[in-house]
């Protein structure tokens, strides 16, 4: 079966295509098929004036347009949208997800923070976890920072907070937000080690530069030291130095601060990079949802 997702975050929109295949033994396998991201940078318009700008909402609808056309030329069988941080506080994002909708017949979910720590759930990773330690699940968008805590195979809190890398470049954050993760995050009890599992565009981006081994981690004086070589440079010289875009290059220090801060507090030294993200959680949201669709349609007949 192949299936697509579409996430509209605060920096970037993506559209991932992915078959999903029963092995012999039962088990699935997700393999991606294609990913395109378009940097449309929705949250330096929100955070900034409230709303999506009318240039910004041209450039949604053309890319969903194109999306559309995409995933006619693959096929795809089901597709979930999800919009988040940027969209849940523009005050005209009603009208978007309409014009969207009457433009292309795609339907736009503006999820809530809890909403989107869910689905990352879903991308399964409690499943692959042992029980010699606990697992924090730190994801850094746009516009926000989704903490999600596993231990022994199970969810056991979640939170998500307006701690976003575009909200600090653009000073958008409320002065009390740094303290409310603080306290989240050292409330966090555990007689077992934590260990961090990183998501987002910026660590994905730090772990292929470090040229790590894809089961090896990333480590917190890894991630200070990075933090401390690109703060002192322009984006101009991050462009040039490490090869990024400029809708990275911006946003990568931000992200370093966020996800060093919550290490620190929490007493992590490693952070493990899967290199999946909300995207892999709505395909596999979906494919439950057309598989139960399916046998109930199956005891019915």
């Amino acid at each position: 079966m192949r299936l697509a997702a579409i996430d509209i975050g605060s920096n970037a929109a993506r559209l991932l295509i992915s078959d999903i295949t029963v092995y012999k033994d039962g088990s699935l396998d997700f393999t991606k098929v294609n990913l395109v991201r378009v940097p449309l940078r929705l949250g330096f318009d929100v955070f900034e004036n409230g709303f999506v700008s009318e240039r910004k909402r041209l450039e949604l609808l053309e890319t969903i347009k194109a999306f559309r056309h995409l995933m006619n030329v693959y096929q795809v069988k089901g597709l979930k949208v999800c919009a988040t941080s940027a969209m849940r506080d523009a005050k005209n994002n009603t009208e978007i997800v309409q014009e969207v909708f009457d433009a292309t017949g795609i339907q736009i979910n503006i999820i809530t923070g809890s909403e989107e720590a869910q689905i990352l759930y879903e991308t399964h990773l409690a499943e692959n976890m042992d029980n010699k330690n606990m697992y924090l699940y730190i994801d850094v968008g746009g516009g926000s920072t989704e903490l999600t805590f596993y231990g022994k195979n199970k969810q056991v809190m979640k939170k998500s907070f307006d701690l976003g890398t575009i909200r600090l470049l653009k000073d958008k954050i409320d002065e009390d937000i740094w303290d409310d993760v603080k306290t989240y995050v050292k409330g966090i009890k555990s007689n077992l080690p934590i260990v961090a599992i990183g998501s987002g565009g910026n660590i994905n981006k730090l772990f292929s530069i470090s040229k790590r081994k894809p089961d090896k981690p990333l480590t917190l004086d890894m991630l200070r030291e990075y933090y401390k070589e690109m703060s002192v440079l322009s984006v101009e010289d991050r462009i040039h130095r490490y090869g990024f875009r400029q809708d990275r290059a911006d946003v990568i220090v931000p992200a370093l601060l966020i996800y060093t801060s919550v290490m620190r507090w929490a007493g992590i030294t490693e952070i493990y990079v899967p290199q999946i993200g909300l995207a892999d959680g709505l395909i596999r949201l979906l494919y439950q949802e057309m598989s139960f669709t399916s046998l109930m349609g199956v005891g019915k007949a």
